[in-house]
């Protein structure tokens, strides 16, 4: 998979999230989790995109 794609994924699940994250800013809790929810697999996916932007770079 290619870094844009990985930011693209990131990106679209990000959006996704706006709804829960209006809910949640109008008091809805179970909102709230799946923000957060969505929210660590953003922070897990930053990371991958980290590793192979660097694993790119060292192989060049």
């Amino acid at each position: 998979m290619s870094v844009k794609d990985m930011v693209q994924g990131m990106i679209n699940d990000l959006t996704e999230a706006l709804g829960d994250a209006d809910k949640h800013d109008n008091g809805n809790s179970a909102a709230g989790t799946r923000v957060r929810k969505v929210m660590q697999a953003a922070k897990g996916i930053a990371q991958d995109v980290r590793v192979k932007v660097q694993g790119d770079k060292n192989s060049r």
